[in-house]
């Protein structure tokens, strides 16, 4: 096993290679389509890149990757009046079932830390109140 990459030996043929960044990709996609779930919290690097145009789909997510193991630390953000608990088991849930699926590795681990909460009605209603047209 290399430590930039995860690699199988599974065929005669060669090795498959698996990068710790798809397994992030995987987990945070999985993450994000459990309702509740508002978005990912990720690092001030990752803010930089989305400023800039570059969707970072593997934000929010750390893995610790084995050879035939792996763990996952996810940061949401969770919609306000969603119960925290069944949310974020979901979220284990789905994390776990599309790592082990897509890779074939075992998940040991799905750790989800939830870092805030967000109110998404009033957000936009208060977006449309505060933004003045500028043309007329």
């Amino acid at each position: 096993m290399s430590i930039d990459n995860l690699e199988f030996d599974v065929t005669e043929m060669g090795q498959i290679r698996i990068a710790p960044e798809v397994i992030e990709i995987i987990a945070g996609l999985a993450a994000t389509e459990v309702r509740g779930i508002a978005g990912m919290s990720g690092s001030v690097a990752g803010g930089i890149a989305e400023l800039l145009g570059r969707k970072n789909l593997g934000k929010g997510v750390k893995v610790e990757v084995g050879e035939k193991q792996c763990a996952v630390d996810l940061s949401v953000v969770m919609e306000f009046g969603m119960k925290i608990q069944e949310v974020a088991a979901e979220v284990q849930k789905n994390v776990k079932r599309a790592i082990e699926n897509m890779t074939g590795l075992e998940v040991v681990e799905v750790n989800v830390h939830v870092l805030g909460v967000t109110f998404k009605n009033e957000e936009k209603e208060e977006e449309a109140v505060t933004q003045p047209h500028r043309l007329r």
